[in-house]
């Protein structure tokens, strides 16, 4: 491949579990709704306003309200995850070697430019990243291809040459919506709910995996 293109949130860092805590005491303790873990773990993708219509339905809030509850939830989230913010293991190294190698390399995410700043400002990996695709840059989110078909476009690689990582299905049938192969870090889903998908090359617990490392050509 020529071209590898990251989601965030769970394949980049582990921080899912901090954003379902933040959804989940968002969505019952303040809007008085009455979900559970994982059903709320279900909806987590996509933009936030699309998150909350598919857990309130469209008539509950307004724009205005969805893009403040959103906000509201990710200072939470972002307060609560810093203490454990890392890297995913073998990830540095993986970016540093791709990086020597002279791969272009981008990041493809749902999340909003706070979340994405908040992430490679506070690890200082954005000279990493020719292009960022962020959830305010497109108009239709995952499992849509419009994210991953921009960040090619912005590395000047052909679809077919880009390399994705994903942790979620929805963001791996992106992928194969953009005819691009998929790597899966296994931080939050199971292989076996990638049944359906064609696109994936292989499941990794983290980037030091052997899998993953003879990608870039490492031993």
């Amino acid at each position: 491949m020529k071209a590898f293109i990251f989601d965030l949130n769970g394949t980049m860092i582990n921080d899912m579990p901090y954003h379902t805590k933040a959804w989940h005491n968002l969505s019952n303790n303040e809007l008085g709704g009455n979900f559970t873990w994982d059903e709320v773990k279900q909806q987590m993708y996509g933009k936030n306003p699309e998150v909350l219509v598919r857990m309130f339905g469209p008539d509950r809030f307004t724009v205005d309200e969805m893009n403040r509850l959103s906000y509201e939830k990710e200072k939470k989230y972002q307060k609560e995850f810093f203490p454990h913010l890392e890297f995913m293991p073998g990830l540095h190294d993986f970016l540093e070697q791709a990086y020597q190698k002279g791969i272009p390399m981008a990041i493809g995410s749902a999340a909003i430019p706070f979340n994405i700043d908040f992430v490679l400002d506070n690890l200082n990996i954005r000279h990493y990243f020719k292009a960022i695709v962020s959830a305010d840059d497109v108009v239709l989110s995952k499992p849509h291809p419009e994210t991953f078909l921009k960040a090619a476009q912005l590395l000047n690689v052909a679809p077919a040459d880009c390399l994705v990582f994903e942790d979620v299905p929805k963001g791996a049938e992106a992928a194969a919506n953009a005819g691009m192969k998929a790597v899966i870090i296994t931080t939050t889903h199971q292989p076996e709910e990638f049944n359906q998908l064609q696109n994936v090359l292989c499941f990794a617990e983290d980037f030091r995996d052997e899998q993953v490392i003879r990608l870039i050509g490492g031993n």
